[in-house]
C-alpha cells in the first residue's frame, strides 16, 4: 500500500495547472486508488488564479479540500507565496524557478526548484511545463508507476490533439530525467522507456 498524499498545484490559470491535476488523478484512478480532483479557479480563467487539490489514497477520502499538503507544485510567485506556509513539515515543494526568483526560506520542507517553462520553451514544448512539474513530481515521491502515468497522459489528452501526445510524454520524460535537488529520487524511468 502506498501512503496517502494530499498535493495542492497553483499558478495562472492558462499554465495547465488543472490538466496536470487531472494526470496525477486518472494515474491514481488506473491503480484502483481512492482520489479526488478539486479545481479552483478565479473568473478571468486566462491570466487569474487557478488551483487544483489532488489527494490519492488507498483509504476512503474525507474531504477534497487540500488545507495543509504535503506536495505543493507552484508554476508562480504569488501562488508560491500565498500557499508554502500552508505546506506540512517535511512535505515537497516543486517550484517552476523560471517563474518564481524568490524560493522559500523554511528548513522543515525540500524545495526542487526546476524551471520548467524555459524547458518547455528550449525543447519545443510551449505550454507543457506543467507536464514537466508532473515528470518531477513523480520522480521526488513516486505516486503512481511511470507507465502508469504514461498511461494517464494518453487517457488524458483529447482525441482531436492526439498530434500533442508526444510532446506530452517528452514534456513528462524531461521532468522524471530532471535533477535539481539535493534528494535522491524514489522513481525513475523504465529501462526500456522511449518516447514515439
Amino acid at each position: 500500500m502506498a501512503a496517502p498524499v494530499n498535493m495542492l498545484l497553483a499558478g495562472f490559470g492558462g499554465q495547465g495547472i488543472l490538466f496536470a491535476g487531472k494526470l496525477i488523478a486518472y494515474a491514481g484512478l488506473i491503480e484502483g486508488r481512492e482520489l479526488s480532483w478539486l479545481p479552483s479557479y478565479g473568473p478571468e480563467m486566462r491570466g487569474g488564479t487557478a488551483n487544483c487539490s489532488v489527494c490519492l489514497s488507498d483509504e476512503p477520502i474525507g474531504s477534497p479540500l487540500v488545507l495543509e499538503p504535503d506536495v505543493l507544485v507552484a508554476m508562480n510567485q504569488p501562488s508560491l507565496d500565498k500557499f508554502v506556509d500552508s505546506v506540512v513539515p517535511g512535505g515537497k515543494v516543486i517550484v517552476d524557478s523560471t517563474m518564481c526568483q524568490r524560493l522559500p526560506d523554511r528548513d522543515d520542507i525540500d524545495v526542487f526548484p526546476v524551471p520548467a517553462t524555459q524547458l518547455a520553451e528550449e525543447n519545443g514544448l510551449k505550454g507543457l511545463a506543467s507536464v514537466i512539474l508532473v515528470g518531477k513530481l513523480l520522480r521526488e515521491i513516486g505516486f503512481c508507476d511511470p507507465r502508469t502515468l504514461d498511461a494517464a497522459i494518453a487517457k488524458s489528452v483529447p482525441a482531436r490533439k492526439a498530434h500533442l501526445l508526444p510532446k506530452n510524454r517528452k514534456a513528462f520524460e524531461i521532468g522524471m530525467l530532471n535533477e535539481d535537488g539535493e534528494s535522491v529520487p524514489v522513481c525513475s524511468l523504465p529501462d526500456d522507456w522511449s518516447v514515439e
